[in-house]
């Protein structure tokens, strides 16, 4: 078997619904999920319950993941209508700020213009501040930052025409990086007749010409990250599907096959994995190892993904490449379908010593 060998990935995009919503999924079972998909630290989102927007929810959060996590890990804090002065205090202790300024899962929609402004306006260059943006919300934030001379990095681009626009603010040096999700890049509203209620998703997927556009900008793209966002398959096929797609597990495997049929070169699909990501978020380099059989071709079935959610968009897909093994030196983590790190045993990266 030929083995090939990555540095340990980062997702900067994950909901892990730890607290609040556990039987959705849990700090143990998505980092489960990341270790047997060569992930190897999540960036944490903070639509939880209670949504992470102060000191005691940010605790409460942490607590949680100390608890769970089996591989490295930072959170987000979320802005809200009234923490924008406040907020600031929680930046040496997370990955970032998220503003969510379109339509998502969860309560921390910002629809005040003024608020985003301000929340720009007071957090401090670094940790970055991050964004749900679509459409003529991106373009309105874009200008934002612009005039206040702050980074800002885009989540799950989904529309040719988004990314277009975020070409053209790079060629004239602003400073903002994006990510996108390998739903947007391998699925469109053509798939979304067999997914059913299961299609549900924020950004929507998009068309054929949106994905084909995505492909085109490679160069623009800074990070791929799933945002993985599990639901059961019971309330994804329920009256009011609420929005999201697990992702973790399958994120790699589905870029390796797009390496195999030549879409995508390797040393892309690091970059956007494991040096932009470091880069953007201020991350220490891996110390993990994923071991990969890139030839072998497997079918992704549900039933046999660590998420608690039960279900993936991707059900019955063919690819080609495998994670085998994730190993921190001489401590094995994962190998052959079997998760043996110990919940609780990850390292928050922005607390103590994240030399690990």
């Amino acid at each position: 078997m030929t083995t090939l060998r990555l540095p340990g990935l980062v997702d900067v995009h994950v909901h892990t619904r730890d607290p609040g919503q556990t039987h959705k999924e849990t700090w143990a079972s998505a980092t489960a999920a990341a270790l047997a998909g060569g992930v190897t630290t999540v960036l944490a989102m903070p639509n939880t319950t209670p949504a992470v927007g102060d000191v005691d929810s940010l605790d409460l959060a942490k607590a949680a993941a100390r608890r769970g996590a089996r591989c490295d890990y930072a959170l987000y804090a979320g802005a809200t209508a009234l923490n924008a002065s406040s907020a600031v205090r929680l930046a040496p202790r997370v990955a970032g700020l998220k503003l969510y300024l379109d339509q998502t899962f969860g309560d921390l929609r910002l629809p005040s213009l003024d608020t985003w402004w301000e929340h720009l306006a007071a957090w401090p260059a670094t940790p970055p501040v991050v964004v749900h943006a679509e459409g003529a919300s991106l373009a309105a934030v874009l200008l934002m930052a612009a005039w206040l001379e702050r980074p800002i990095h885009l989540c799950h681009v989904s529309r040719a025409d988004e990314i277009r626009l975020i070409a053209r603010a790079k060629d004239r040096g602003l400073a903002v990086t994006c990510e996108v999700t390998p739903h947007h890049l391998l699925l469109d509203q053509s798939d979304a007749g067999h997914l059913s209620g299961r299609g549900t998703v924020r950004p929507p997927l998009g068309t054929p010409a949106d994905r084909k556009a995505l492909w085109a900008h490679l160069d623009v793209i800074d990070c791929f990250a799933t945002d993985h966002a599990p639901h059961t398959a019971a309330e994804k096929m329920s009256d009011r599907p609420p929005p999201g797609f697990p992702g973790l597990e399958t994120m790699l495997p589905l870029l390796l096959d797009q390496v195999t049929r030549g879409t995508l070169a390797l040393d892309d699909l690091i970059a956007r994995l494991d040096a932009n990501p470091r880069r953007i978020f201020g991350l220490p380099a891996a110390t993990t190892v994923v071991e990969v059989d890139p030839e072998e071709r497997w079918v992704v079935r549900a039933a046999e993904l660590h998420t608690a959610c039960d279900w993936t968009p991707f059900e019955g897909r063919e690819v080609q490449g495998r994670v085998t093994a994730v190993r921190r030196g001489s401590e094995t983590l994962f190998e052959e379908g079997r998760v043996l790190a110990a919940a609780g045993s990850g390292a928050d990266l922005k607390e103590g010593d994240p030399s690990r």
